[in-house]
């Protein structure tokens, strides 16, 4: 990332020191980044087609419609629908540490076309998908890894002037379009109000999966559930949710098992036990790989 803001330092000019704006162009894209030298409240800020904002660095509070006041912080995304005012107050920055914010402008025809490919590959029904518009309520995503990833990589590929930059943009763009889809998919699917909740055989096997977590579970039993072959149920629950079954099993599980090291004093293997993984080793490597840590080691974290 240090790498991608000095090249983006060597580019840029700064002619104010409020939310200066400069642009990346590509086939079907822009990217605008916006960086902020000073403290400053109230500032307004709309598009006229839908973004996909990321925070770089610094904080942001946003006040957006329809949506509660909330902190904005490097690591997380924003999806904003076409003409959706936004007030943003900027706290903290300074001329040496500035807030920086990528806005991603994406063709209507390239979200529609990912869309149309995204519901040919999944159970959601039409009606639910975002419209051509991303015309959905601002969705705010807080450390989502995978699209984290893909804004590095973006923001990399336009300020390269690679060769090949928009054939390259084509393909992170469209998968970045897939995993919000996902994201978005996934939210709906586990909210008890959505139409989806009660019409939708991935909502039914996403609530069983929360309820019965602890048992032994496999893709099998799961498959059985949706009334579905293994194969189309495997296939099916990875293009919809962005994961597997099993994977989305095991977050279930070291959800549940976080909350018990937070709140009890019990050994760690009964607590891996208790919350459904068949051996202490397994549930080790699963706590490592989705937190950068043992369990022992979070444990330690939170006694200090």
């Amino acid at each position: 990332m240090n790498s991608i803001l000095q090249t983006h330092k060597s580019l840029r000019k700064i002619e104010t020191l409020v939310e200066n704006r400069t642009i990346y162009s590509a086939e079907f894209a822009e990217m605008n980044i916006y960086e902020t030298h000073q403290k400053a409240e109230q500032v307004y800020l709309e598009f006229d087609f839908p973004i996909i904002a990321t925070m770089i660095s610094g904080r942001k509070v946003m006040h957006l419609k329809n949506k509660a006041t909330f902190d904005f912080l490097p690591g997380e995304s924003v999806v904003l629908p076409a003409k959706n005012k936004m007030i943003i107050d900027f706290p903290e920055a300074t001329i040496d540490s500035p807030t920086r914010c990528m806005a991603l402008g994406i063709d209507s025809e390239k979200i529609q076309e990912t869309i149309d490919i995204y519901q040919n590959a999944t159970e959601i029904e039409e009606s639910f998908a975002m419209s051509s518009n991303l015309n959905l309520s601002p969705l705010h995503l807080n450390n989502n890894y995978q699209v984290q990833h893909l804004v590095d990589r973006l923001l990399q590929t336009f300020t390269s002037g690679h060769k090949y930059k928009d054939a390259l943009l084509d393909v992170m763009i469209k998968e970045l379009i897939l995993r919000l889809l996902q994201t978005n998919a996934r939210a709906a699917l586990l909210d008890e109000t959505s139409c989806l909740f009660d019409n939708n055989r991935m909502a039914f096997v996403l609530k069983y999966i929360r309820e019965h977590y602890r048992e032994d579970i496999s893709v099998e039993n799961l498959a059985d559930k949706a009334c579905m072959s293994s194969s189309h149920f495997y296939k099916t629950f990875k293009n919809t949710l962005g994961e597997t079954p099993m994977e989305y099993l095991n977050g279930e599980r070291l959800k549940q098992a976080k909350k018990l090291i937070r709140t009890s004093s019990s050994k760690l293997s009964e607590i891996a036990f208790s919350c459904g993984f068949n051996s202490s080793s397994y549930f080790n490597t699963q706590f490592k790989k989705q937190e950068g840590m043992t369990p022992s080691q979070f444990r330690k974290t939170i006694l200090h």
